[in-house]
């Protein structure tokens, strides 16, 4: 094994595979972030991790059940020139799981109050890990048949996976108290779940939508959302001086 790694090619798969990773992982930490705000606060940091965790271990799994992945991409049955293929079933009912998960979510924010909504929605850590696990497992799906048709190597998949693990746990925090701080990149986020379950459903449906288009719309979403926290900064700022200015005319007045 040492051998393998030793080798050029392997870390230049290493590095293709991590970057898949890198983004999956972010697609999960903003799914993880908002499922976790249905538990109590004490309980969030550990179902975070622990979500990470499991989604790492399935993905391990998927890895090692090489053969079972590559025979979901055989056709189940066919309609006329039309066929579906049990990575196509797994694809339109994790994207129809997601897509009405996040829709809900994204009502419950928006049309209740955070006490209602935090009331109405909360659940026990073991639906939340369940939850975060089964929409892992389809979120991978692509990335695992991805990363056979790179290399044959499992030890290569394995390593890009943990070591991708280890930074979406470093930096999964500080996404989630954006989204928590932010009510607008909240609203980025369950927009963005909107639109990956639709793209899951699609793809189960072999239409094939480029994810660059997808990932593009959310970082200008991203970028217009950092301008108006920037923007509201900039106001609270100049309030400040005209209030501190108000007061000392005030004082100097009445000198």
């Amino acid at each position: 094994m040492l051998e393998l790694f030793l080798q050029p090619e392997t870390w230049a798969i290493f590095a293709t595979l991590f970057a898949l990773e890198i983004i999956l992982g972010v697609d999960n930490i903003v799914f993880i972030s908002v499922l976790c705000e249905r538990l109590p606060v004490q309980q969030r940091k550990l179902a975070r991790n622990l979500g990470i965790s499991l989604a790492v271990l399935a993905r391990i799994t998927l890895v090692f059940s090489i053969s079972w992945v590559m025979s979901l991409t055989q056709p189940l049955f066919e309609i006329q020139d039309f066929s579906l293929t049990g990575r196509d079933l797994i694809m339109i009912a994790g994207g129809g799981f997601l897509l009405t998960k996040s829709t809900k979510e994204l009502w419950a924010w928006l049309i209740h109050s955070e006490q209602s909504h935090s009331t109405h929605i909360r659940t026990g850590m073991a639906i939340v890990l369940l939850q975060i696990v089964a929409v892992d497992a389809v979120f991978s799906m692509d990335s695992v048949i991805t990363a056979i048709g790179l290399t044959s190597e499992i030890p290569i998949m394995v390593a890009a996976i943990l070591t991708s693990a280890f930074v979406m746990i470093l930096i999964a925090e500080k996404i989630n108290n954006l989204v928590i701080q932010y009510p607008g990149f909240k609203t980025l986020a369950l927009l963005f779940l909107i639109l990956l379950g639709g793209l899951l459903i699609a793809e189960g449906f072999a239409i094939h939508i480029n994810k660059g288009y997808v990932y593009f719309a959310m970082l200008f979403g991203l970028i217009l959302e950092l301008c108006h926290i920037q923007l509201k900064k900039k106001q609270h700022r100049e309030t400040l001086m005209k209030t501190h200015s108000a007061k000392i005319k005030i004082l100097s007045t009445s000198q």
